[in-house]
């Protein structure tokens, strides 16, 4: 792959259940390096955009192709093993469990011969991963359900950051805490960049928006209403485009 062929390119995407259209052609290229926002009333296909490009839903007609070769997801492990990870607002994560094997979750590292769970390697790399994320817990040996709302987005996020090798789509991140928990998951997810990860983000806040990403998409009841360089644009502009209403 060259510098300039995106890692995720999608062209005239069609989505539609029955006879109600989700998403009517959609085109949008995604960069190693770069974040973008999409954003858009409830209702506007976000959601199902998401699922297209992580392999949950198939498209009805149009073309996806990554690293610039033309691919097609059977399912969500497709996507997984071709680098692609998603964080879902409901985060995914066996609360009973320590944060390293939810770090591994279905990856599970083992020794040989006799297939035992190597433990201890692990927790080891798991914890130099929130180390160089700086994702602040006790330990990788802490329990998921004793860790606050932010610090769980934290592992999330981590993991995510972990196993992809191009895309991270992020579904409502900040959602549900609080604005010093929300500015440290904001830190995460614009460390991601260094990695040279796409990162495609979902988010209801527009100042959110603005901070962290470099292109916003706007959708608006499952057709792409346009695409804007962040530093290009300002909040009456995007609004407008959300909602059809000159602001």
């Amino acid at each position: 792959m060259n510098g300039t062929t995106p890692v995720l390119s999608l062209k005239n995407i069609h989505k539609a259940f029955g006879g109600v259209v989700a998403i009517q052609d959609f085109s949008l290229d995604l960069k190693a390096g770069e974040i973008v926002a999409l954003v858009g009333d409830n209702g506007a296909g976000k959601s199902t955009l998401i699922k297209i490009i992580s392999g949950v839903h198939k498209p009805t007609s149009g073309e996806i192709r990554l690293d610039g070769e033309e691919t097609a997801f059977s399912d969500a492990s497709s996507a997984r093993e071709r680098g692609i990870e998603v964080v879902y607002q409901d985060l995914a994560l066996a609360v009973e469990q320590p944060v390293y094997m939810n770090m591994f979750l279905g990856r599970e590292l083992t020794k040989k011969p006799f297939g035992l769970l190597d433990k201890v390697s692990m927790r080891k790399e798991c914890q130099e991963l929130v180390d160089e994320l700086d994702v602040r817990i006790p330990s990788a040996s802490s329990t998921i359900r004793d860790l606050s709302g932010g610090q769980r987005q934290g592992i999330a996020i981590a993991r995510s950051a972990h196993w992809a090798s191009k895309l991270i789509l992020l579904d409502e991140p900040t959602a549900a805490l609080g604005v010093a928990e929300t500015a440290k998951v904001e830190e995460l997810v614009a460390s991601l960049k260094k990695k040279n990860l796409a990162i495609l983000i979902i988010s209801d806040s527009l100042d959110q928006v603005f901070r962290l990403s470099d292109r916003i998409c706007v959708l608006r009841r499952g057709q792409q209403i346009g695409v804007r360089k962040t530093s290009e644009t300002d909040k009456n502009e995007i609004v407008s485009m959300i909602t059809g209403v000159d602001s």
